[in-house]
């Protein structure tokens, strides 16, 4: 067995590796840049090494330095997590040339798996299902547009190092096949150092679906069911889930065999991931095989009983897979949702800052792989996930109303997150139906996101939730001495509560368990055990438990509750006649600005004063974790004033043009 593991990663799953490395008496190191001196998995390992600056380039990504770290640690193997060096054949000649075991599969898996061109020929000679397209190196946008003639629109141009949604652009024509080329060019030296892009068949109605495969250094290679992993943005998974909903037990069979195949083909060791895209007839077709843990791994390892990492150490000490494929059983129902730092109604933009506020949900089948805590910081250099919220049921509904109930109670203030998006995709019908293609966030929500058009089951939990805080916090104010001079001061009980455009009115009482609030000929009876201050509502309405999150602001509240942000005021009825003659304060009248919606590196400017634009025309392209993000005119215009310069990191909101 391994002595001393040391994980060259960051974050939850550098926490992951390590929880699983002391539930098996290992000794563990952990690795970190300057920006991550504080960081939970610097707190969680025995030993810990700084490796340089916060940029991923001199830290994270420089191998002397985690070789450097195992020496002088002692640590005999390394884990690599997902990301930066996980699939670098490089790293593993490094690790092998100092004698230290390598937490994953061999050199030539990683090599011919990595390279999306050569994957697909040796998937195709393993008699794996291949997309149609073609598999060797696009010369330039000219022959782009030549190739994609011949395959014929739509097409998929995809980076061939790459990874994680970058450097993979649809085209439908040929404007968006050279624009899409250039987009996708651009990521890939920026993300990989490689600029190789090819091209296949656009699949329409897709769905994405993932076997996990696992295989030991004597010939033993099994599959552990799927993940469905079709809910995405810019093809990036946002919730993901075993089994799916989607596959019969024959479908099933055939992508795990083919899955095997393919690791047998490059004599895989470790776990692997195969990638497909299923059509609705239930074809399937080979993606890509990634040769590391993938991010969601857990709802694996809760429908299969199995923990993925463990089997992963074990394969690499040279023991044998202690199960068979017969003995895979694929039990209950895991879904994961991928918890970020970053704003659903600004375009999901990033959000850096200080937790200040953070406390995870628990529950009956609910897990949390987590690397934060409340005071730590979300940095601007790395990723912006937060965590990955598990949840796990006898079945597919169970799974999702426990989800629902964990998001529901998933405490985060200091950055923008995006809970409330990802709640509302849980209790979306569609979604619950489980009608799914990676095209569904794109075809559901195709304005953007916005909370407030999220229906809600019970409109009225949100009113009752405002007005019995309201009443507890007003009652708190009547102790308070010498206001009344000495006369008894009766609370009142009769409000209009504002939500959503809606004044209703109700009257709240307490009562021995909590308040009873009335809504016309409607009484809700709230059982709670609530304190002033405490962030989380959560009572049982008319026998309903419900958790609700709640900021106050005086008479005014922002609530939190199934995907829904509600700001509420509770005003006494005289007060709400009064508050309707209030002059509504008009915003600023920011159109003659291009502004940056996210913190960034400007890496293009289109323009320059003077230049006329029309509506849809490229005005500047910035960068933020390594994603290349075009901004086009929304109206015609003049450029009038450049404010920002090619090569300068951006603010949120900072100003980079304006017209006349």
């Amino acid at each position: 067995m391994l002595k001393k593991i040391l994980v060259a990663n960051r974050g939850e799953i550098a926490c992951r590796v390590f929880a699983t490395a002391k539930k098996m008496g290992i000794a563990t190191v952990a690795v970190y840049s300057d920006a991550d001196a504080d960081a939970m998995h610097v707190m969680m390992a025995d030993e810990a090494v700084n490796i340089g600056p916060a940029a991923s380039s001199e830290s994270y990504l420089v191998i002397d330095k985690i070789i450097q770290a195992c020496r002088d640690t002692g640590a005999d193997a390394v884990h690599p997590g997902y990301g930066f060096l996980s699939e670098n054949s490089k790293f593993h000649d490094a690790l092998d040339a100092a004698g230290i075991t390598f937490i994953g599969p061999g050199k030539k898996a990683i090599e011919s798996m990595g390279d999306k061109i050569t994957s697909k020929l040796i998937a195709g000679k393993a008699g794996v299902n291949c997309i149609p397209g073609y598999t060797d190196v696009v010369r330039d946008a000219a022959h782009a547009v030549e190739i994609c003639a011949e395959i014929g629109y739509p097409v998929m141009l995809k980076a061939s190092a790459g990874g994680g949604g970058k450097g993979m652009r649809v085209a439908w024509n040929e404007e968006e096949c050279r624009d899409g080329f250039e987009r996708a060019t651009n990521e890939a030296r920026s993300s990989f150092g490689d600029t190789r892009i090819f091209i296949e068949k656009y699949i329409q109605q897709p769905r994405h679906i993932e076997i996990q495969v696992m295989a030991d250094a004597h010939g033993n290679v099994i599959y552990l069911g799927e993940r469905e992993c079709s809910i995405q943005r810019r093809h990036q998974k946002v919730i993901e889930e075993a089994p799916s909903p989607f596959l019969d037990e024959a479908t099933r069979q055939k992508m795990g065999e083919q899955s095997c195949a393919l690791a047998r083909a490059v004599d895989y060791q470790s776990a692997g991931t195969v990638e497909f895209i299923a059509d609705a007839n239930m074809n399937f077709y080979f993606l890509e095989m990634n040769t590391r843990l993938q991010v969601e791994h857990p709802v694996t390892e809760l429908v299969t009983g199995q923990d993925l990492v463990e089997m992963m150490i074990k394969v690499a000490a040279g023991e044998k897979l202690s199960i068979t494929q017969d003995q895979v059983k694929l039990t209950g129902w895991a879904m994961e949702s991928r918890v970020y730092a970053e704003d659903p109604f600004r375009n999901f933009m990033p959000s850096i800052g200080r937790l200040s506020g953070y406390r995870e949900p628990e529950g009956e089948g609910v897990r949390v792989d987590s690397g934060v805590y409340e005071g730590g910081e979300v940095s601007m250099h790395y990723d912006p996930m937060i965590s990955k919220l598990i949840t796990y049921g006898d079945n597919r509904t169970q799974a999702i109303d426990r989800m629902v109930d964990a998001l529901d109670a998933y405490y985060i203030r200091g950055v923008n997150h995006n809970i409330s998006f990802l709640n509302a995709l849980m209790v979306h019908p569609r979604f619950v139906a489980g009608e799914l293609t990676t095209n569904f966030i794109a075809e559901e929500f195709p304005d953007g996101f916005n909370a407030d058009l999220v229906p809600q089951n019970d409109p009225a939990v949100a009113v009752v939730v405002a007005a019995s805080v309201h009443q507890e916090y007003r009652e708190r104010s009547a102790l308070i001495s010498g206001q009344t001079g000495g006369q008894q001061y009766d609370v009142p009980c009769d409000w209009v509560v504002i939500a959503s455009d809606t004044e209703t009115s109700v009257t709240t009482v307490l009562s021995e368990q909590g308040f009873l609030v009335s809504i016309g000929d409607k009484d809700y009876e709230v059982a709670t055990d609530w304190a002033l201050g405490e962030p989380l509502f959560q009572a049982s309405i008319n026998g309903r438990s419900v958790c609700v999150q709640v900021a106050r602001n005086g008479s005014e509240y922002k609530l939190f509750y199934r995907g829904a942000e509600i700001n509420a005021l509770v005003l006494s009825p005289k007060a709400a006649k009064l508050n309707q003659l209030m002059l509504e304060k008009i915003p600023a009248d920011l159109s003659r600005f291009l502004l940056s919606p996210m913190p960034g590196l400007l890496v293009k400017l289109a323009v320059k004063v003077g230049d006329q634009v029309k509506a849809g025309e490229e005005l500047a392209v910035v960068e933020a974790m390594k994603m290349e993000n075009s901004l086009r005119a929304t109206q015609d215009g003049i450029v009038a004033k450049i404010s920002a310069e090619t090569g300068d990191s951006l603010m949120v909101d900072q100003t980079i043009l304006e017209f006349e």
